[in-house]
């Protein structure tokens, strides 16, 4: 029996090929995952970019220089040697594109598990914990393209908002968020209109995508990228979600000291990445922050616990899927080939934004 990777080379993340790999045999206590769907977003590209820096590449280790993307996505057991997982269970986590996945399962309940694997242990416990779809109550069978799409992204952009409630979001009464097509950037706009009705949400996107992000009605106001200095100069939070180093010169250049806070979360411009991502370069205004969503998750479910943590952010999810319902169209797409020749696209920049990719290898 085979397994099938995507292997992506570190310094050149568009040269991706295809790779056959024998199965070894199960390890004790392990778990064989079949890999059965993932999302491929910009969220991904974001995971490629800087994946030395924040150990992504290390969830599914590949050969020197190259790397595995992770996605988000379902899988099924096809073979288990641990006693409480059994075969035919199906779980929603963290997986490589990739055709399997063995995983050491501990800390198991009725609703999770988490991957124990020696290698894993140094990366946040968020990407380690796996649903069991059986009594996930974030599970919906209808709803399982939107959970693989817009889920993890969502989360993110909730606790954006969390975070800035919390800091009153610096005294600013709105917040600026490029890469406003992105699913992140629509997920924290969707959490502040529900949760911090009183900021002023203005989106920042390409031209091309001016009327795509305004029909999704999640935003105050929609610029394109170009008319940027025709805003008026208010206290503002930005939120930057592209990476791209120009960009963030002109917002801080714009506002300078009227920008209250500088949020860097994602980097979906590959091709400008660089200064403008967890990086000063000496702007006006406030140094950019870098915001890590699995660290901040992390003290909130202390804070919370994960009864209560989970229906805060099962109560805004709901929302946020009432509010998008209808803005994309899902396409399934069969193969690895598929997740291959889709990463590599997404890495120049050119998905439809109104298109939701779901790959079933």
């Amino acid at each position: 029996m085979t397994s099938t990777q995507v292997h992506v080379r570190k310094d050149a993340l568009s040269d991706a090929a295809l790779v056959e790999l024998p199965l070894a045999p199960l390890a004790e206590g392990a778990v064989r995952l079949a890999i059965e769907s993932f999302s491929v977003t910009a969220n991904n590209v974001t995971y490629a970019v800087v994946g030395d820096g924040f150990r992504y590449w290390d969830f599914f280790p590949a050969p020197e220089g190259l790397g595995i993307v992770p996605m988000w996505g379902h899988a099924r057991v096809i073979e288990s040697n641990h006693p409480d997982i059994a075969v035919g269970e199906r779980v929603y986590g963290y997986l490589p594109m990739a055709s399997h996945l063995d995983v050491r399962p501990g800390k198991v309940s009725a609703s999770n598990f988490s991957d124990m694997t020696d290698y894993r242990q140094p990366m946040s416990p968020v990407y380690n914990s796996y649903n069991r779809l059986a009594a996930d109550p974030e599970h919906d069978p209808a709803r399982e393209a939107e959970r693989m799409i817009y889920g993890p992204l969502f989360k993110t952009g909730f606790m954006i908002d969390y975070f800035m409630r919390s800091e009153n979001w610096f005294g600013a009464g709105q917040v600026l968020l490029t890469s406003a097509s992105s699913k992140t950037a629509m997920g924290l706009a969707s959490v502040a209109r529900q949760n911090s009705p009183k900021i002023r949400r203005i989106g920042l996107t390409s031209r091309g995508n001016v009327a795509f992000v305004e029909s999704t009605g999640l935003y105050d106001q929609v610029v394109a990228y170009d008319d940027l200095a025709d805003l008026p100069v208010v206290d503002t939070v930005s939120v930057d979600f592209a990476g791209n180093p120009a960009l963030l010169a002109a917002i801080h250049g714009h506002f300078t000291d009227a920008l209250k806070y500088s949020c860097l979360v994602g980097a979906t411009h590959i091709e400008e990445r660089g200064a403008g991502f967890g990086q000063s370069g000496g702007l006006p205004g406030p140094k950019p922050e870098l915001f890590f969503a699995p660290h901040h998750f992390v003290s909130f479910f202390k804070q919370h616990g994960a009864v209560e943590g989970g229906k805060m952010v099962a109560a805004t999810w709901h929302g946020f899927l009432g509010a998008v319902e209808g803005t994309i169209d899902i396409v399934r797409l069969k193969g690895l080939e598929a997740a291959r020749s889709t990463f590599v696209t997404m890495i120049g920049g050119t998905v439809d934004p109104a298109k939701g990719i779901v790959i079933e290898p």
